[in-house]
């Protein structure tokens, strides 16, 4: 701005400010927003809390491939299974989850986020009840794609709900909740798999999702869901809930209904006019971005450890017990999501990603280097005994730790912040199935590559994609930390030109770092 002009900035909960050389005088100037625009915490955490109670689901299914499998393959097996059998109960799950992305998309946009994720937890109980009562493979194979049809629902859905019901100093945070559980999920099952039989843990399983079916009746609405289909008064008693009555809500209010109407969100639009939305640069750049994410960081071989988790030890030559190096690493998991979800309202999205990427890329062409002298070693004539057995563990936590850092946690967050208010649903949903459709493909065909590469050829190429994705991450991937809904949407529309925090030009009067750190540009 010039020294003659003044500009209004608009702050995330509404205050109104003018800077310049004119503001002093200028009525529109406002105080400054402090910690009383801010709603409790408490009843956020709450919120976000249930809503994705369901996504330890997720874990669970994930995990339980890893224990199962060698229950299934022992032999006093009562349902024996072959290699080919192994590899569908492991995948199939992956093959129920993008079915579920889909139409949860769509039910989000049609019936709400609440109402969503009370549908989602159906088929989650009953593939686990399938698998808990099966007397034949094809019922664990028709269970598996069931719960993975309940986790494809409730992926987005949880991450949207959580998105629209936090403030941003909280949304990032409480945005990878979801990552955490799934996590703890897979720490469940790891832990449980080790001394219990899998009908019985399919049982326990069971549990996750009516818990999350019974909490979730008494959690409101999200108010943008509400503001966007003309429910003003719905949405001022959901903010009032979320936010605690000494918040300014009518502010948050005020801001959510001039986005609105801004946006034109609360007009019923026609097929055609959501698919030109879906069409336009302002969806297919953010979906373009996230879709290649996915991509990438699967294809970094991380479901290939958790399926698979207990053959990869086994089959490292470590002298540990191989459950025991499962239960560690799905310790090493959940607290590195912690990390991860304090992480993001610190370092942001993109650093993360470079940790993740970076880590993976030299952990997984570490472990397969080991596994190329181990395959040597083992082929020789007579057969050398292998040596440094902590190392091809100690590469697999590494990765572990590296990837949970940002790839696990990140592009799920950024699911519920930039896609476009009237097709962050179906977009949301979108983006969910493309992800597992990845897992499906990483899982599937992780054996015929242990065949085709061997195991060592396997992991070296997972280290390379890892390490080719960090010039995708740093060209195209935006960094989202500490800015509005609204905000970032602008930015994909072209409304804005940057999400990066401008400094002011010389000459020009500062702008008070909370305003920097919240404007939106009228």
């Amino acid at each position: 701005m010039t020294g003659q002009e003044s500009a209004s900035l608009v702050t995330a909960n509404g205050t109104k400010i003018v800077t310049g050389p004119h503001a002093a005088n200028s009525p529109l100037v406002e105080s400054q927003p402090n910690k009383k625009d801010r709603g409790k915490p408490l009843r956020q955490i709450i919120a976000a809390f249930v809503a994705n109670l369901g996504t330890i689901n997720t874990g669970l299914i994930f995990g339980f491939s890893a224990v199962v499998i060698p229950q299934l393959e022992a032999e006093d097996s009562v349902i024996p299974i072959t290699e080919s059998q192994a590899s569908w109960i492991a995948s199939l799950a992956s093959a129920g989850t993008p079915f579920g992305c889909i139409v949860s998309g769509y039910l989000m946009d049609a019936v709400g986020r609440k109402l969503t994720l009370l549908i989602t937890q159906i088929p989650a109980i009953l593939g686990w009840i399938l698998i808990c009562s099966a007397d034949r493979v094809e019922l664990i194979y028709a269970g598996r794609f069931f719960v993975g049809f309940g986790s494809g629902m409730v992926g987005a859905p949880a991450r949207v709900y959580t998105s629209e019901v936090t403030q941003p100093h909280l949304r990032g945070m409480l945005s990878a909740l979801a990552s955490v559980f799934i996590s703890f999920g897979v720490l469940m099952q790891y832990t449980l798999g080790s001394f219990l039989t899998w009908k019985i843990l399919s049982i326990v399983s069971t549990m996750i999702p009516v818990a999350s079916l019974i909490l979730m009746f008494f959690m409101p609405e999200t108010p943008n869901y509400l503001v966007a289909h003309a429910k003003s008064d719905a949405a001022q008693k959901s903010l009032t809930k979320l936010r605690g009555s000494s918040c300014n809500v009518e502010g948050e209010m005020q801001q959510l209904e001039e986005f609105n109407r801004k946006t034109n969100a609360n007009n019923k639009v026609t097929a055609k006019e959501k698919l030109a939305l879906l069409l336009s640069p302002t969806t297919l750049k953010p979906f373009g971005i996230l879709v290649l994410y996915f991509m990438m960081y699967q294809f970094s071989g991380v479901n290939t450890i958790t399926f698979y988790a207990v053959e990869i030890f086994r089959d490292s030559g470590t002298t540990m017990n191989t459950y025991t190096c499962t239960i560690l690493l799905g310790v090493v998991r959940l607290i590195f999501t912690i990390v991860a979800c304090i992480s993001l309202r610190r370092c942001g999205r993109r650093p993360l990603t470079f940790i993740s990427g970076v880590g993976c890329g030299v952990s997984m062409l570490g472990l397969g280097i080991y596994l190329y002298f181990k395959y040597k070693w083992d082929t020789s004539d007579p057969p050398i005994t292998p040596t440094a057995t902590w190392f091809p563990v100690a590469c697999i936590f590494i990765f572990t730790i590296a990837c949970t850092l940002g790839f696990l946690v990140v592009p799920w967050v950024m699911i519920g912040e930039i896609y476009p208010q009237k097709v962050r649903g179906i977009v949301g949903g979108l983006t969910t199935c493309s992800a597992h459709i990845f897992i499906f493909v990483v899982v599937k065909t992780y054996p015929f590559l242990a065949h085709a590469l061997y195991r060592h050829g396997a992991f070296m190429l997972y280290g390379c994609i890892s390490l080719v994705g960090m010039i995708f991450f740093y060209l195209c991937l935006p960094e989202t930390k500490g800015r509005t809904l609204q905000e970032i949407e602008d930015y994909f529309s072209g409304r804005i030109k940057s999400l990066k925090k401008e400094k002011p030009k010389k000459g020009a009067d500062p702008i008070p770092p909370i305003v920097e750190k919240n404007k939106l540009l009228n």
